[in-house]
């Protein structure tokens, strides 16, 4: 490998610390593990009790609104360097991590203010409460339900559309993009 071609690998795969990649495993993990939790746990009806998969659920939830705050601060304390990419998939990398960092915050807000309007405490490593957000009965709250399950889809959408683009940087256009974010 030529000198110049060494410090354009050292480019590639200097754009993420540990910090931020541990950050990333760990949403990852509790993405997984809420969706795998959502999908398996009972339908909330007037009168559900958050007991075991719901529980769960909500815990797993308040990790993730932790982590996924944590490492947005990260992230703006700490920019990673720029992956050279064309000014084309700059732009289209530059919306798809917004719209995951949007979806990432909003689909666990929405649940939280679901679980608040039926009175249920959202804890994170259930010993610290999370605030209500949003009255106890509120229809509002209620809804937010409703909209956390349907955006969780298009959160899972675009966490697929993530996975393709770094399966498609790694074997379509063979560059070390992908290799940023491993250890």
């Amino acid at each position: 490998m030529k000198q110049s071609d060494e410090g354009a690998s050292r480019y590639y795969t200097a754009g993420y610390d540990g910090v931020a990649r541990f950050f990333h495993w760990l949403v990852v993990l509790l993405i997984a593990a809420q969706f795998v939790i959502g999908w398996t746990m009972p339908d909330i009806h007037k009168g559900t009790r958050p007991e075991g998969l719901i529980a769960w659920h909500l815990g797993v939830g308040a990790a993730l609104i932790a982590a996924v705050v944590l490492r947005i601060v990260w992230r703006v304390v700490h920019p990673p360097m720029l992956a050279p990419l064309s000014p084309f998939l700059r732009v289209v990398s530059k919306i798809t991590h917004g719209l995951l960092y949007l979806a990432l915050l909003v689909v666990p807000v929405l649940g939280w203010a679901n679980a608040s309007s039926r009175g249920w405490s959202v804890k994170l490593f259930g010993l610290l409460p999370y605030p209500a957000i949003s009255s106890v009965g509120s229809p509002v709250g209620h809804e937010m339900g409703d909209i956390h399950g349907y955006l969780a889809w298009v959160l899972f959408a675009l966490i697929a559309l993530h996975f393709a683009a770094a399966l498609f940087h790694r074997f379509i256009l063979k560059d070390q993009v992908l290799q940023r974010m491993l250890p």
